[in-house]
């Protein structure tokens, strides 16, 4: 038989696309228009239902950037349609392939109740099925006029990324307002053959399947009169019925198809704009909840439902009603599907504690799974954390973006550095947006690595990024793909039905160790260095808000902020979305979230000041309070008393050859001509920490263009050129006299340093003002160290983890940008250093052999702080940044914990009447409180969360100040529960026994 294959395929897509197609609507008429378009931010929905539009015309322009245009269209149905469905056809501008990330609108009728949304995909709304003819049509439509930002030409700078720079010059061309009759015969038949024809392109050409599938699609082409396809695309779709009614064979892969749309909560939109996009999507699903009885939606990040909640009641009521069916589920359990390489410990718990409790409060549902479908990375801390929070899975896709190594896995056991192992799934789909497309489903089936072990995966379907979510067209393949000859099955399921089901299919899957590191975006460790900070400070002034406000609640009857610091948490959580404390946002989002975090800190230090006057009365004896997990200046942590005094003294002199030298007795360290520190010399152990021959405190600059996605990447080759920033306008004792300042200057930049020598402490301490100006720079600041070490730690949530230095495969080469949090540390049997910071996250590690000399290892450990990309804000981190760092010679792995609470901690001082016992107190400084807080029930119990931070066994003896009645081992919403040996309790004294980096809470009611 002649292979008339590619004839009949080519034959396929033109009919379809040029009779079938455009004879889901064969007629039309049009609807008369007028706009109001909202003088500036938008507005309510009874004001933009009252406000008098102008007409306009269909071709012409609307929308300035970001702006809203309330758009009236109405109309009479002919009564000649009457028994037929009718749709209205609503084409703001749409360019069909980027749904989400243009104009999008929100369809109400004149009462102001929400009908759906609009966006690309899905333009039309259902005005009548059917009929009866004469019905007056009057619609309003909430339209945005957001402007493209990551369009046709990707990565480049732009000023339409802040109202305040983007102009007002209208974005799009009104298209199309009619309305039309929807034959439905049709539609179904253009469904069938889309599903059909790219089926058919999955099978191998000798399959027999695929020519069985063909050989049909010819008589249903042949069946269709191209003069009138209405009249006989029943005919056409008689001829489809057999190769659609064959079943799947019974190896074929089953997936769960969830509908999904995954809302960047920020990211190429500000927040308000994502306010907007929940309600459009949500008023979408909730109405396909409706059509489609099968379907089911699951929705994540509890702030996003909580927008829906406060901004369109009207939204919410729909919501609730499909949450109660059923059908439209809460999922994931977090506040906002947030970075996890980044938040601290407490944060990443509150993540989960305030995302869990919304939906238990709202509607009683407790999640179970952690849904992070986008995230850049996962720290190894977090297993624990999850089943701390009641949970047992976690699903995401972005690993398959790594660029260097394939994930082995696709679903697996997932073990943190405690121990704890989470039932991990990857969808082998590799999209977090599947749209019900044959390529896509054969693709989850072949790419799926647990084959002959398992057989099931999950398909998050819908338009995400900028909403819009499932479509009825995705619906529709998805009922043809239920049991489907030559694909894979598809059904409808929650997460939580996948997850049981995947669990039980797959009873042993295979374990990966540590954290999930993608091999891509990279840089957003350190984009955006102002949002980093204010992360950072945010954490650590909500942990001394809590301790002290809860120390002056017991002690003295402070009333303690409940509300301030629950909305406060809220707030903070909210920013470390995916796509905020990256740095990966536009401009309008990063310069809000500066404003937010300079409110949030001025909030947070009137309470800390307040319940610290409560607690210390008015007097003028002088106090420290010690918010830090450990003693310091003879302050007990957690307490506030008269400070010892420091002992010794720093001197600082001329060098032979130029520079100084700072001693303080327990540290020397040589600053040369450069202002480059050549030597820091422990006299305790007669050791130098600087290699031979190198300099630290060396700033180093690389020109930084990646390929593409400019504020999110690092590519290996930036490596390749390095300025090293030698040069120095001025290297002079600081006035103090225990401090060196440093000036330099670099193309349109300035950096000034001061290093000192803190009396009876060792470390060294670089404070580095940076006056950025530069464009595509990475800046770092490098350390060598004549150390010998195969690893290094890096501190994450509750413990550290370790990488290795070298880079023997090319997991290891790929990892040449990492994630810490308050310090790094690397270490040689009895001697090491750390590296502390109070900002900044990104670093590098490497090693050299020294080629002559003593042949000695050199470890040099870069921090990494500031970058100058352009896209999506072209104008990021230009201008004064503030970063503190510490080099800490002769630490152990505790001196690096404790040194990294120090620096982010600052003492505080102030006068009183009285010193300050702390409210609880640990015998072990392996073991770290990280929350002393107040019940958030209401109900004065004291709640601490602690873990074991060193790596080892811990058996440790916390103490309350205060009468203690009972203690409860809890899970992070403080409910009764946890894991391992429950603790034993003496009155006020609680012994625990710790396994290497657990965490704990207790609840302590007091008496």
């Amino acid at each position: 038989m002649h292979d008339d294959r590619t004839l009949v395929e080519a034959r396929l897509g033109r009919v379809l696309a040029e009779r079938i197609r455009p004879a889901v609507y064969p007629e039309s008429v049009p609807l008369q228009v007028a706009v109001w378009h909202a003088p500036g931010e938008p507005v309510p929905v009874a004001e933009g239902l009252a406000a008098e539009p102008e007409p306009i015309a269909v071709g012409a322009r609307w929308g300035a950037p970001w702006g809203t245009s309330w758009f009236r269209v109405t109309g009479t149905v002919p009564v000649a349609w009457a028994g037929r469905t009718v749709e209205a056809l609503l084409d703001l501008g749409f360019d069909e392939n980027m749904p989400g990330f243009q104009c999008e609108g929100l369809v109400h009728r004149p009462d102001g109740t929400p009908v759906k949304g609009l966006s690309p995909r899905n333009q039309w709304v259902r005005v009548g099925a059917p009929v009866a003819g004469g019905e007056q049509v009057r619609l309003h439509i909430e339209a945005a006029s957001n402007p493209v930002i990551l369009g046709h030409h990707d990565f480049r700078p732009t000023p339409l990324g802040d109202k305040d720079t983007a102009g007002r010059e209208p974005q799009y061309t009104l298209t199309r307002m009619d309305l039309a009759v929807f034959d439905d015969n049709v539609w179904q038949l253009v469904q069938d053959l889309e599903v059909l024809g790219e089926l058919m392109a999955e099978l191998p050409v000798d399959c027999a399947r695929r020519w069985e599938v063909l050989r049909a699609v010819e008589r249903a082409l042949d069946a269709v009169d191209l003069q009138d396809v209405n009249g006989t695309a029943g005919r056409a779709r008689a001829r489809l019925t057999g190769v659609l009614s064959t079943p799947a064979v019974p190896s074929a892969h089953r997936i769960s198809a969830v509908g999904h749309a995954h809302i960047d909560s920020a990211w190429l939109w500000p927040l308000r704009e994502t306010v907007r996009k929940v309600a459009r999507t949500t008023a979408n699903m909730t109405a396909l909840v409706e059509d489609e009885p099968e379907f089911v939606f699951a929705m994540s990040q509890a702030q996003q439902w909580a927008w829906v909640k406060e901004h369109r009641p009207e939204v919410w009521a729909l919501v609730k009603k499909a949450v109660a069916q059923g059908r439209f589920v809460p999922a994931g359990g977090m506040w906002v599907e947030s970075d996890t390489n980044m938040p601290g410990s407490e944060a990443m718990a509150r993540q989960f504690v305030h995302g869990k409790r919304f939906f238990l409060d709202e509607f009683g549902i407790e999640n179970q799974e952690a849904w992070l479908p986008d995230t850049f990375g996962f720290a190894a801390g977090l297993p624990q954390i999850i089943r701390a929070a009641g949970s047992r899975w976690l699903l995401t896709q972005k690993i398959s973006w790594s660029q260097t190594n394939s994930f082995p896995h696709h679903t697996f056991w997932w073990e943190g550095i405690d121990g704890t192992r989470i039932f991990t799934h990857f969808p082998p789909v590799d999209t977090y947006t599947c749209s019900m497309t044959g390529a896509e489903i054969a693709h989850a089936a072949r790419n799926f690595k647990e084959k002959g072990r398992a057989r099931h995966s999950l398909a998050p379907t819908g338009w995400g990024d900028g909403g819009g979510g499932t479509t009825r067209e995705m619906v529709a393949r998805a009922a043809r793909l239920r049991d489907l000859e030559g694909s894979a099955t598809v059904t409808w399921e929650t997460p939580r039905a996948f997850f049981e089901r995947a669990e039980a299919d797959y009873p042993e899957p295979p374990v990966w160790v540590g954290e999930l590191y993608l091999e891509l975006h990279r840089a957003t460790l350190t984009s955006q260095a102002r949002t980093k900070q204010g992360n950072r400070r945010g954490e650590h002034l909500l942990r001394e808000a809590e301790l002290w406000a809860a120390t002056a609640a017991v002690r003295a009857g402070f009333p303690y902020p409940y509300e301030e610091l629950d909305r406060i948490w809220k707030t903070v959580l909210l920013h470390q979305f995916h796509d905020i404390l990256p740095g990966s946002s536009i401009a309008w989002v990063h310069r809000e979230a500066r404003a937010t975090y300079e409110r949030v800190a001025a909030e947070l230090t009137a309470v800390i000041e307040s319940a610290q006057r409560a607690l210390a009365g008015d007097g003028t004896l002088p106090l420290l309070f010690n918010a830090a997990p450990h003693a310091r200046r003879g302050v007990p942590a957690g307490g506030a008393a008269t400070p010892a005094v420091s002992g010794g003294t720093t001197t600082v002199a001329a060098r032979a050859g130029g520079g100084f030298t700072l001693d303080n007795g327990l540290l020397r360290t040589g600053v040369d001509a450069r202002g480059l520190v050549v030597s820091v010399h422990d006299p305790a152990a007669d050791r130098e920490s600087i290699a031979p021959g190198a300099a630290a405190n060396l700033l180093q600059l690389h020109p930084d263009f990646p390929n593409m996605w400019d504020a999110w990447d690092v590519d290996a080759f930036y490596r390749n050129t390095v300025t090293d920033l030698t040069d120095a306008v001025s290297v002079t004792a600081g006035e103090d006299g225990t401090s060196v300042r440093i000036v330099r200057a670099f193309g349109a930049s300035r950096v000034t340093q001061v290093l000192s020598l803190p009396p009876g402490e060792r470390r060294l301490l670089i404070d580095t003002e940076v006056d950025w100006h530069e464009t595509e720079k990475f800046l770092k600041l490098a350390f060598p160290l004549d150390v010998h070490a195969e690893r290094y730690a890096s501190e994450t949530q509750f413990g550290h983890v370790h990488r290795p230095t070298h880079t023997n495969t090319s997991w290891e080469a790929a990892r040449f940008e990492a994630c810490n949090h308050r310090f790094v540390h690397l270490e040689e049997p009895g001697w090491g250093v750390a590296v502390v910071n109070d900002s900044t996250y990104g670093h590098d590690v490497t090693r050299t052999v020294r080629a002559d000399g003593d042949r000695g290892t050199t470890t040099t450990v870069r921090v990494s702080l500031l970058r100058a990309p352009r896209f999506p804000d072209p104008e990021t981190d230009q201008g004064v940044h503030r970063f503190r760092h510490a080099l800490v010679p002769g630490a152990s792995i505790a001196d690096a914990v404790r040194e990294g609470w120090r620096i982010n901690l600052p003492e505080r001082h102030t006068t009183g009447a009285r010193a300050v016992a702390p409210l609880v107190t640990v015998d072990d400084d392996a073991v770290v409180l990280t929350a002393v807080k107040l019940a958030d029930d209401g109900s004065g119990d004291v709640v601490v969360r602690f873990h074991e931070a060193h790596g080892g066994r811990a058996r440790a003896t916390l103490t309350a100040g205060f009468a203690v009645a009972d203690v409860t081992v809890t899970d992070l919403l403080e409910r009764p529960g946890g894991d391992g040996r429950p603790p034993v309790r003496e009155g006020g004294r609680i012994t625990v026994l710790l396994r290497p980096f657990e965490l704990m809470t207790l609840r302590l009611r007091r008496g």
